[in-house]
């Protein structure tokens, strides 16, 4: 089995991880002080080997970015250029997910309708929110998510395995997605504890998602792509404790391009348009699959 650290595709693998990890720093996700989490949970967050992981930890506390902890991950020394550089809301071009989720929170109710395939990035703004709540620096009194998440019933276009025979990647996705489903459940109810009328819903639907889509108080949306791509993947082997590495078509969702479209009432607009038919197709989606809602 080719290794993710091959002389080909360990750099591009390499390339992917380093450019993600400089996004959530770059955009404050981990902010300084903070840890980064573990190599393996990264190793697997990310699909490639604990190698990997180590050479771009190395290479982020070479410029001091980050300082390595034994035995307690990496703290976050600075963010790249010294503060976090994020877009505003309303900005045109690409742009990354946390200042508009900020800027949503910081409103009295809060509405998040949002599509993908696992819900990670999702999850962590959320997260970082939380702490907001709970340091007392916003007070949203009403939050409202409405998340469509693939079904499970049958198998995706991707993640995969390209032996169609192997079924531990799906696994390992199905295994992630409850992962995540959990801790957003076990967030929202921290978030009641907290005085905050907090409700979620999540809906399961027969798609492959191409994309991921955001729809923020009903007037920001962030549309991006999923890039396809063909790389190892580690699962696990014979034994719990033992890893092996399959070839696999994934995408690439952390990192991924993001593009901002705000709604604008009564304007035939590109950006208006395409606000307004992605916002529909959301509420049509929504309303088809109800009977496949998540207990």
């Amino acid at each position: 089995m080719v290794s993710s650290d091959s002389t080909d595709s360990g750099g591009r693998e390499f390339t992917r991880v380093e450019t993600a990890l400089r996004e959530l720093l770059d955009n404050g996700t981990y902010q300084a002080g903070q840890l980064l989490p573990p190599q393996r949970e990264l190793a697997d967050e990310y699909g490639v080997s604990r190698h990997t992981i180590q050479r771009v930890l190395r290479k982020l506390a070479e410029e001091g970015l980050i300082e390595p902890r034994q035995g307690s991950g990496s703290k976050v020394l600075a963010n790249p250029g010294g503060a976090p550089a994020q877009r505003l809301p309303g900005r045109s071009g690409r742009v990354s997910l946390l200042p508009f989720v900020n800027h949503a929170f910081e409103q009295d109710e809060v509405s998040l309708d949002v599509f993908s395939l696992t819900s990670e990035t999702l999850l962590r703004h959320l997260q970082n929110q939380e702490e907001r709540v709970v340091a007392a620096e916003i007070a949203p009194r009403r939050v409202r998510l409405r998340m469509l998440l693939p079904w499970e019933d049958e198998p995706l276009a991707y993640p995969r395995a390209v032996d169609p025979g192997d079924g531990r990647v799906r696994e390992r996705w199905r295994a992630m997605v409850h992962s995540h489903i959990f801790q957003v459940e076990e967030l929202f109810e921290r978030m009641r504890g907290q005085g905050v009328d907090a409700v979620v819903e999540i809906r399961r639907f027969p798609m492959t998602p191409q994309f991921k889509l955001y729809v923020l108080n009903g007037t920001d949306m962030l549309f991006g792509p999923y890039e396809v791509v063909r790389r190892s993947i580690p699962v696990t082997g014979p034994t719990p404790d033992a890893t092996e590495t399959v070839d696999a078509v994934d995408v690439l969702g952390l990192g991924s391009t993001l593009t901002h479209h705000r709604r604008r009432e009564a304007e035939d607009s590109h950006d208006a348009l395409f606000f307004r038919s992605m916002n529909d197709w959301f509420e049509s989606q929504w309303e088809c699959w109800q009977d496949l809602a998540l207990h």
